[in-house]
Formats: structure tokens, sequence, C-alpha cells
């Protein structure tokens, strides 16, 4: 198993001019990097995508947001086990990344006052086997692939034992920021392996946010997990300067497809603080999507415009004229699941809570099933 050399002092790197500039960045949001993956970055350009990814920037000062955009706490039942939505659990299970995107929505857990990591996988298995609703657990942080494999095994291993968990899901942007994590480590290959087989399931999810982080290495690592019998798909949001234009979006989409981690989910970015540099207004998102769409096809085309919101997964669905058209894809409160709300559309808006007079609301009932054999 290989970790990458860390880099945290921005003062460092070289080829930064003026890294003081960046000092009360880096003070108020820590900053993480590592050799390959700066090495991505082409220096000649001042707008190149890794280096804004990777790199702070002044403007992360700007105020906006808040740390838990999400509402997180709101579903915590112990520190680092949130449950949301009743199939699923989440467990935060590592306080370190690879590096550390400059748009984290969860930047919070890298300040020293927080503490929301698991430190209790006893009582987290515990409840996880007293609520037979939770058929799957998500493993994320910080990024779980920064533990040690044999840690991380175990954690899997005790969640996969549970009767009724049948898939453990991890998300990770180590593919992408560092690949030899995975394909310098045989261990975990063949623990992926011994899981995933048909009874069980190991899902990756992974964040490529530019088609440049797909690198011949990001393809072996990738390979490697699908040949040990993971599930790959990836899960990116729509940020600006980075993948905020159509061309982009298309090259990255066709090559996660070609690669086998074919799009997941397209998130609005979070309205994390810090994150007003990368915002892109929540309708001019979903119309560089759809028209990112209008070139694929198959898997590629397959993702959904979500905003991970503090009620629910909320998708955008339409817009026209004069509306906008949103239905929870999840719901916290199940009765919300499915409905479908039009809202007056709003150019500015960044996040649902800016959609403030909904024209209507419609619920679904799916109380009973309907037979096309009747």
């Amino acid at each position: 198993m290989v970790y990458p050399v860390f880099i945290n002092d921005i003062q460092k790197i070289k080829e930064i001019e003026n890294p003081e500039e960046l000092k009360s960045v880096t003070e108020k949001y820590i900053f993480r990097a590592n050799e390959y993956y700066l090495s991505l970055i082409n220096w000649d350009d001042p707008d190149d995508p890794i280096k804004k990814i990777i790199l702070p920037q002044v403007e992360e000062l700007i105020s906006w947001g808040r740390l838990d955009p999400s509402d997180e706490k709101r579903y915590t039942k112990m520190q680092g086990l949130e449950h949301k939505y009743g199939p699923t659990a989440l467990l935060l299970v590592s306080r370190s990344c690879g590096g550390i995107c400059r748009f984290c929505f969860r930047k919070r857990i890298f300040m020293k006052e927080r503490m929301e990591i698991l430190t209790d996988l006893d009582a987290a298995i515990n409840y996880i086997s007293e609520h037979e609703e939770i058929n799957n657990v998500l493993l994320t942080g910080g990024d779980p692939l920064m533990l040690r494999t044999e840690k991380l095994t175990r954690i899997i291993r005790r969640l996969l034992e549970i009767p009724h968990v049948d898939m453990v899901r991890i998300g990770t942007k180590m593919p992408a920021f560092y690949p030899f994590r995975i394909t310098e480590d045989q261990e975990l290959i063949d623990f992926i392996s011994e899981f995933s087989n048909g009874k069980k399931r190991i899902y990756v999810i992974t964040q490529f946010n530019h088609p440049r982080e797909l690198t011949d290495y990001a393809v072996e690592a990738i390979n490697l997990l699908l040949r040990a019998g993971a599930i790959l798909a990836n899960q990116t949001p729509i940020l600006h300067g980075i993948n905020d234009d159509v061309d982009t979006l298309t090259e990255l989409f066709e090559k996660l497809s070609v690669a086998g981690s074919p799009p997941y989910y397209v998130f609005q970015n979070r309205p994390s603080s810090g994150n007003k540099i990368f915002a892109v207004p929540v309708e001019a998102a979903y119309t560089i999507l759809e028209k990112t769409k209008e070139r694929l096809s198959g898997l590629a085309k397959r993702a959904r415009f979500i905003m991970s919101h503090s009620t629910g997964k909320i998708e955008t669905v339409g817009l026209s004229e004069d509306f906008i058209f949103f239905r929870y894809h999840n719901a916290a409160d199940p009765e919300n699941y499915g409905k479908l709300m039009i809202f007056r559309r709003n150019p500015e808006a960044y996040w649902f809570d800016d959609y403030t007079q909904p024209v209507e609301e419609f619920v679904p009932d799916f109380s009973e099933s309907v037979s096309y054999f009747d």
C-alpha cells in the first residue's frame, strides 16, 4: 500500500508566485495536496481547472454559505453515523483525504474544533443491526481510502456480516487524487473480490470533476476495481471555472463511461462556506447538463441533477419559460417522496431555498399498485 507524499504548506510550492497572499485562506480552510495531483497542473495556464480544484484562492474568504449547508447534524444518530433515508446509513470513517478540494462541502471536519468522525465502530454496528430497514451503508469522510487497508476492510467485513446489509459504498476521490493507493495495494483488490460475489456487493463511488483527472494511472485503478467485482459510478458537482461548460462535461462523461465509472449524480454545488467562487446558478447548471446530455448516449447520459438539501435529494426535472420543476428523488420525510414542486423561475437562485414562492405541489399516491396486465 502506497500513500502520497503530502504537501500541507502552500509556501513549499515553488510555482506559486505570491504564497503569502494565500496565508489567510489556508489559516481558515486547510490546504493539502500531493505531488502526483500537482503534476497534473498546467502552470502556464492561469485558469487551469486542476489548479482551481486543489489550490487556495483569496475569493474563498468571501462571506457566503454555511459550514453545514445540508444540516447533516440533524440526522446524526451518534458521532460519525448519519441516518437520513430509511435504507441507507452513512458513516464518516476518515478525517483525511488525498488532497482537499477547495469546494469541499464538509470542510468543517478538517477544522480542529470539529469532531464528527466515527470513533465507536461497535456502537455503529449495533445501531445498523437494530435497524433492519438499512440495506446499504455509505462510507465517507474524508476519504475512506485514506484508512489503512486492514482497518477499512475490518469495517466493511463487519458491516457485510449484518444479514440485512447487502451493499457497502465507498465514496472516494482517491482514483483522481492518487490512483496508486489502489494500483499498488493487492490486499485491497483481493478483499473487494471476496465480497463482490453476487450475494453482497461493494460499490466505489468516484469523484472525477474534470477529464484531465482521468489519466492512464486513474484508468488503471478503475480497471482493477472493476475486475475485482466492484461496481463503479461517478459523482461531481458543477463548478464554476472547472466544468461548467458543455464541452468539458461531455468529455468528462464520455471518458468516464469508457473507463467504467459512468456518471451517477451531478450535484448543484452546496452553499458551503468559502464556496461562492465555485457557485453556478441552479438554472444555468441544469441547462448545461441538459445540453451535455444531447451529445451523449447510453449510460453517459443517465446523470440526475441533484441538490442535497436538508430535506432530501431534490432533483431538477425541467424548465419552462416561466417555471422550474423539482421533485424529491429521495426525502428525509417519506411522505415527501416523489413530490413534484413548481416554482417561478429565478435565474439568480443558487439553492432550493432561493425559490420562495411555490406555484404548486403534488404528492403522488403510491399506495396502490398499477398492473398493465389487468
